[in-house]
């Protein structure tokens, strides 16, 4: 059997009309109706509402907690099952969803509720670079009180996050071959992130946590583990944390996985894969079409390098 890393992408794959075409699958329209109750609005609507509204973390992460839980339930009814799992920032609770942790109500609440938290948080900014030299970032973050490596995504590739006026000082230090600043509200994974994350830790402390069925990598520390206790203090720290995904996906080769889906929409994650380990078999699962790909083994026949 070929050893494989189910990954779920975060906030900035979000796409509109995502999740749309699940709708139509039975299972799926529970898992929407239930979300529904929960947050007080629809999935689906707001997928379909435009991009202002779908790029709001209130509205974002829930939509994606949702769309991502409800491939890995059609893709385990298919009778497949990941190794290993992993996710990006907000995709770390799908991770934890497929590996058992908790129940698909208790992570969307948990969700809801981190969205809420980082939705209010200002007074941030974050910037994604790409094309610098890495040891010259590095010494510019060290020396810059204000800014923090939020994000490190590759070795070509990372997020700043900080004070707006931190940030930009760093930028006027660092060569780049291009920066983009990110449509957030606040300076996520940052120490400024401090207070939401105090206030996360009470909801995550009334939280029923069970040992994973599947090792969790996490954002803040990427070996692997299935003890609940580890994988909640994990997810505190995750607030202010870095987000060390080029860490991630160094331990695929290690553990022995040969194959990566990524399950949820866009194909960031896949990317990032493919340039840094590109003799790992890759896949995407996002939609109802690619699913009719996933069936029984037949998948392995059709898996090809993207």
């Amino acid at each position: 059997m070929i050893q494989t890393a189910w990954v779920f992408p975060g906030q900035g794959s979000q796409t509109v009309d995502m999740g749309v075409d699940l709708s139509q699958i039975p299972a799926a329209q529970a898992k929407f109706e239930k979300a529904k109750q929960i947050l007080g609005w629809s999935i689906v609507n707001v997928c379909q509402s435009g991009e202002d509204k779908l790029s709001h973390t209130l509205y974002t992460q829930p939509c994606l907690y949702v769309i991502e839980s409800i491939l890995v339930d059609l893709l385990k009814d298919r009778g497949h099952q990941p190794q290993f799992v992993a996710g990006h920032s907000l995709g770390e609770y799908v991770a934890l969803y497929a590996a058992g942790v908790f129940d698909f109500e208790t992570g969307l609440r948990l969700v809801k509720r981190r969205a809420e938290l980082m939705e209010m948080a200002d007074g941030g900014k974050m910037v994604a670079i790409m094309g610098f030299k890495r040891e010259q970032l590095e010494a510019e973050v060290e020396k810059n009180p204000n800014v923090v490596i939020a994000n490190d995504n590759s070795a070509t590739q990372v997020v700043i996050s900080g004070t707006p006026e931190g940030v930009d000082a760093l930028l006027s230090q660092v060569k780049t071959r291009r920066a983009v600043a990110l449509k957030v509200s606040g300076a996520f994974h940052s120490p400024l992130m401090a207070e939401a994350a105090q206030q996360f830790q009470a909801v995550l402390d009334a939280a029923a946590f069970a040992d994973a069925s599947i090792p969790v990598l996490s954002n803040v520390n990427p070996c692997p583990t299935t003890d609940a206790s580890e994988l909640k203090d994990r997810l505190v720290q995750q607030m202010t944390g870095s987000v060390r995904w080029q860490e991630i996906m160094a331990q695929f080769p290690e553990l022995g996985v040969e194959k990566a889906i990524e399950v949820g929409p866009g194909q960031v994650l896949s990317g990032l894969l493919k340039r840094a380990h590109s003799s790992l078999l890759r896949d995407n699962v996002g939609t109802a079409s690619d699913l009719d790909r996933f069936v029984g083994s037949e998948v392995e026949k059709e898996l090809v390098l993207a």
